[in-house]
C-alpha cells in the first residue's frame, strides 16, 4: 500500500512540474499572511468546478505559504473524503457558459466527520484559478470558449485554456470560513452542506465581480443602444422640437458621440500593457510602493468603486491601472480627455479600459445626454471607473480646485438608480520626479502648452535613459456615497426627480461639498518623499543654498515634526537618515554639490529651483499649520495662546480653501494647542507665564524656525498684496477678474524684482480662489454691476497680516502696488 502511495506521489508531482513548466502563476486577492490559519486543524479547498489542474496549483501554491500539504494533511487529519470540493459541475450541454450548483459528495462527508465530534474543526478556503484573467472580447471566439475557469467543457478545453492563457494564471485565496461556525446540531450534515455551498455561490459572485468585474455588453451592442436610452431620447425630442432637425440624423449623430466616447477594454491589449509597462517601471522607476490597498480588496466586492487620484502625471492613467491588475482587482472605466485620442495611442489607451469626454459639452446637450447614458450604464453595471476630479494635470505641483462635472453627472446616475452603493476611492500619488518637468518649468514660465501628438509621446522615450526616482501610491479612507447623501439630504430617496431631469435645485451645493471632501482626503493620503523634504528645505533658504550638514539637520527635523504629529493616520513618511537622503537627491539630479574647504555647499540652479517648488507643492498641506504658526514668532513677537489662536483662526479659511486641509475651523483650537506643544518641547518655541516667544534668533533652532515659517510665509504676501489693491482702490473700483488680472501682474514683477522662484506666487487660479474665498466670508460683495464692494471686516485680515509679515516686506510690496 504505502508502494502504491509513493507511485502515486510521483506521478503528482511530476505531472505538477510539467504543468508548472507551460503555466506562470500570481496570487491575487487578500493577503494569505492575515489569514488565521491553525496548520493543526484539517484544511479543506473549495474550487469552483472540478479540476485536477486546479488541485495541482493549489497543492503548488499552499506550499509558499509553509501551510500543510493538503494530500499528506487529508491522510494524516482522519478525513473521510478529499481535501477539494466544488460548488458547480460543468453543464451537460456543450459551450454553455452557466454551470449547474451542486452540493458536492466531499463535502456532505466532510459534514458528517465534523458532525460526529464537537471537538473537531475544518478550516474552508475558497479558491479561484483564473486561468489568464479574461478573454479577449471582440476577436477571439477561441478565448470566449476558454474563459478563465475553463466552465465551458471538460479536460481537452480546459487543457487549451492552460496552453493559451497559462502564462496568466491567477490564483485567488480567499479567508478561511470555519465549517464548525456553521454547524447547527439541530441540522442534519447535508443541511449543513447546502448551507456551505449557498455561502460559498454568494461569494464566488462577490470575487468574480471584484477580479473580473461585471460583464458589460459587447461594445457594439452598448453602443448601439444608447441612442435609444432614455435621457437620449428626450435630448433628441427637445433638438426637434427646438431646431426641426430629422430625428434620422440625430440619432445618426447620437450614435456616433457614443462610439467616440465608448471604451473597447481588451485583456489581450492589457496584458501587452502588462509586459510593457513591467519593462518601463523597471527601467525608469526604483519601484512602486503601494499603501493602504488592503481594505480596497473587501469594500470592491459589493460597491462600484470610482477611483479618484490626484492628476500630476500622464502616467496616473497607466499606473493605477497596473497596481490594481497586478492586486488582482477589477480593472477600471477611466475618463480621459479627447486630446489623448490621438493615433495609435488612443486605440491603445481605448482598449486599456478608456473611455473619451470632450473637455466641455455644455452647449451640446445631445452630447451631454450620451455621456450621461454611457457613465449610468458603467455605474449600474458595477463597473469600476476612474476620473480625475481636478481635471488637467497639476502645473505647480497642488492639489487644484476640484472642477464637478463628472461629479454632477454621477449624482444624477445614483438618483436614478441607487441599488447598487458607489464609494469614492481618493488616491494619493507621490513622484520623486515627474516625466513632465521640463514642460511644466515651460508653461509656468509663459510658453503656450503644447498640444498632445503622437511625436510628442514618441519624445518620451528619451527619458528612458533617465532614473524617476520611487513612486508611492496611497489608497486612501473610502467616501462612501449613500452615507454623504444620508448626512446632508437625509429624505433624498424619497424625492421625485423625474420632472427636474435629476438636476435637484440641492444638488450643486452637495457635489461642491462633494469635490471639497474628495480633494481634502486625497491630501490626507499624502506620501512624503526625500524628495520633497529636501525641497522643503533648501528652498526655504536664501539663493536656495545650504550648508551641507545645516540642510541635512533641516532635512530630518521635518521628518520629526511629522513624526510627532502625522497629518493623518495614512501618512507615510520615508526610511533612512537625512545624509542618505541628501545622497539619494544627488543621483537624481535634484541639486548640485559645491565643495568648499569649510564644508560642503548645496546648492540649485534657476531650473531645479524652480523644478523643486513643485515635489514642495505636493506635500505643502502636511505642514501648512506649524508653518502659520511659526510665521508669528519668526519676528520675535510675544503671543499668548488666546492671540495664537485669535489670528490663526483669522487667517486659516483662505489657507484651508487653497489648500484643502482637514481641519474644520471649529476643531482647529486642539490642533493648535497641540502644534505648540510640540514645537516647545522641540526647541523651537520657549513658553513663558504670558504666553510663547521664539527661540533666540542666534540660535539653530530659530533658523530651522524661519525655515519652517516660509512655506506659508509667500502664501501670507499674496494674499497682503490682494488686500492692499483691494483697499487702495476701495469699492465699485474692480470687478473680480479685473483684481485677479492686477494681482496676478503685480505678484509677477514682485518675483522678478526679488527673485522669487515660485510660480505659483503669481498662479492666476490662486487669486481668483481667495476672492471666492473672501465673498463667502462676506468681506467682499458683489454690486449689481459685477465690481466689488469692500466690507469694513477685511481690515480686521488685513491688520493680522501686517503683524506677521515682516515691516520691510510690507513696504516692499506697498511700493510695488
Amino acid at each position: 500500500m504505502s508502494l502504491f502511495k509513493s507511485i502515486r506521489s510521483s506521478i503528482f508531482r511530476w505531472q505538477q512540474k510539467l504543468l508548472y513548466s507551460v503555466i506562470k502563476t500570481k496570487i491575487i486577492g487578500p493577503d494569505v499572511s492575515e489569514f488565521d490559519i491553525d496548520p493543526n486543524k484539517p484544511i479543506i479547498y473549495a474550487t469552483l468546478y472540478p479540476s485536477y489542474g486546479e488541485q495541482l496549483v493549489i497543492d503548488r501554491e499552499v506550499n509558499k505559504f509553509n501551510w500543510p500539504s493538503p494530500r499528506r494533511q487529508a491522510q494524516s487529519a482522519g478525513l473521510s473524503a478529499k481535501p477539494y470540493f466544488s460548488i458547480y459541475r460543468r453543464s451537460s450541454v456543450p459551450f454553455r457558459k452557466q454551470g449547474v450548483p451542486i452540493v458536492a459528495r466531499q463535502l456532505i462527508k466532510h459534514a458528517e466527520w465534523l458532525s460526529e465530534d464537537e471537538q473537531r474543526e475544518i478550516q474552508i478556503v475558497p479558491v479561484r484559478v483564473f486561468w489568464g484573467r479574461a478573454p479577449e472580447k471582440e476577436r477571439s471566439f477561441l478565448r470566449i470558449w476558454l474563459q478563465s475557469s475553463g466552465a465551458l467543457g471538460g479536460r481537452v478545453l480546459t487543457l487549451m485554456a492552460i496552453l493559451l492563457n497559462g502564462r496568466n494564471t491567477f490564483v485567488h485565496f480567499s479567508r478561511p470560513i470555519s465549517l464548525r461556525d456553521l454547524y447547527d446540531s439541530e441540522k442534519s450534515p447535508e443541511l449543513l452542506a447546502r448551507k456551505v455551498a449557498r455561502v460559498l455561490r454568494v461569494h464566488n459572485r462577490q470575487v468574480s465581480a471584484s477580479v473580473l468585474g461585471p460583464d458589460l455588453s459587447h461594445r457594439r451592442t452598448l453602443v448601439h443602444q444608447l441612442p435609444n436610452r432614455p435621457m437620449v431620447r428626450k435630448a433628441i425630442e427637445d433638438e426637434i422640437e427646438k431646431q426641426g432637425k430629422p430625428r434620422a440624423k440625430l440619432q445618426a449623430q447620437a450614435l456616433k458621440y457614443a462610439d467616440e466616447i465608448a471604451s473597447n477594454i481588451s485583456y489581450t491589449n492589457i496584458r501587452f500593457l502588462d509586459v510593457m509597462l513591467t519593462w518601463v517601471w523597471n527601467k525608469i522607476y526604483n519601484g512602486i510602493e503601494l499603501h493602504n490597498i488592503g481594505h480596497l480588496r473587501d469594500i470592491s466586492k459589493d460597491n462600484t468603486i470610482i477611483y479618484v487620484p490626484c492628476h500630476r502625471s500622464h502616467i496616473d492613467y497607466l499606473l493605477l491601472s497596473y497596481v490594481l491588475y497586478h492586486k488582482g482587482l477589477q480593472m477600471p472605466q477611466i475618463a480621459a480627455g479627447i486630446n489623448l485620442n490621438m493615433p495609435i495611442v488612443g486605440s491603445i489607451l481605448r482598449r486599456g479600459g478608456a473611455f473619451f469626454m470632450r473637455r466641455t459639452f455644455r452647449d451640446n446637450k445631445l452630447y451631454a445626454a450620451v455621456f450621461d447614458e454611457y457613465l449610468h450604464s458603467i455605474f449600474t453595471h458595477g463597473y469600476s471607473a476612474e476620473y480625475f476630479v481636478e481635471g488637467g494635470r497639476s502645473r505647480t505641483g497642488r492639489t487644484l480646485t476640484p472642477k464637478a462635472g463628472m461629479l454632477a453627472m454621477t449624482l444624477r446616475s445614483y438618483l436614478r438608480d441607487s441599488r447598487k452603493p458607489i464609494i469614492f476611492m481618493p488616491i494619493y500619488t507621490g513622484y520623486e520626479k515627474v516625466f513632465e518637468a521640463n514642460s511644466y518649468l515651460g508653461e509656468l514660465r509663459g510658453q503656450k502648452k503644447k498640444k498632445e501628438s503622437l511625436l510628442g509621446v514618441l519624445g518620451t522615450l528619451r527619458s528612458f535613459k533617465n532614473s524617476f526616482g520611487k513612486v508611492n501610491v496611497t489608497f486612501g479612507d473610502p467616501i462612501y456615497f449613500t452615507e454623504f447623501l444620508n448626512e446632508r439630504r437625509p429624505q433624498w430617496r424619497e424625492e421625485d426627480y423625474t420632472e427636474c431631469n435629476y438636476r435637484p435645485e440641492w444638488a450643486p451645493k452637495m457635489v461642491d461639498d462633494l469635490a471639497l471632501q474628495v480633494a481634502t482626503e486625497i491630501n490626507r493620503a499624502t506620501s512624503v518623499n526625500p524628495v520633497n523634504l529636501m525641497a522643503l528645505s533648501i528652498l526655504s533658504a536664501p539663493r536656495q543654498a545650504m550648508d551641507e550638514q545645516q540642510l541635512v539637520v533641516q532635512m530630518e527635523a521635518y521628518r520629526d515634526l511629522l513624526k510627532q504629529a502625522p497629518y493623518s493616520h495614512l501618512t507615510v513618511l520615508p526610511e533612512g537618515t537625512g545624509s542618505e537622503w541628501l545622497s539619494y537627491n544627488e543621483k537624481l539630479d535634484i541639486v548640485s554639490r559645491s565643495p568648499h574647504p569649510m564644508g560642503d555647499l548645496i546648492q540649485t540652479n534657476d531650473r531645479q529651483a524652480v523644478t523643486l517648488t513643485y515635489y514642495r507643492n505636493n506635500v505643502l498641506h502636511v505642514l501648512a499649520l506649524p508653518s502659520l504658526i511659526a510665521c508669528l514668532f519668526v519676528n520675535n513677537r510675544r503671543y499668548t495662546s488666546e492671540e495664537v489662536l485669535s489670528t490663526i483662526r483669522c487667517l486659516y479659511p483662505y489657507l484651508q480653501a487653497e489648500l484643502f486641509l482637514q481641519w474644520k475651523a471649529e476643531d482647529l483650537e486642539s490642533d493648535i494647542h497641540r502644534w505648540l506643544n510640540i514645537l516647545t518641547e522641540s526647541g523651537y518655541l520657549i513658553e513663558h507665564e504670558q504666553g510663547f516667544h521664539a527661540t533666540p534668533s542666534s540660535s539653530d533652532k530659530f533658523a530651522l524656525l524661519e525655515g519652517l515659517a516660509a512655506h506659508v510665509m509667500q502664501t501670507l504676501e499674496r494674499y497682503f498684496l490682494t488686500l492692499s489693491r483691494l483697499i487702495n482702490k476701495g469699492s465699485n473700483a474692480l470687478t473680480a477678474v479685473e483684481l485677479e488680472d492686477q494681482c496676478t501682474q503685480v505678484a509677477q514683477r514682485i518675483s522678478m524684482l526679488y527673485g522669487i522662484n515660485a510660480p505659483e506666487f503669481f498662479d492666476k487660479a490662486l487669486f481668483r480662489t481667495l476672492i471666492q474665498e473672501l465673498i463667502s466670508n462676506g468681506m467682499l460683495r458683489r454690486h449689481e454691476d459685477g465690481t466689488l464692494i469692500v466690507e469694513p471686516a477685511i481690515n480686521a485680515l488685513s491688520e493680522a497680516l501686517e503683524q506677521v509679515l515682516d515691516g520691510a516686506l510690507r513696504q516692499s510690496i506697498l511700493r510695488s502696488l
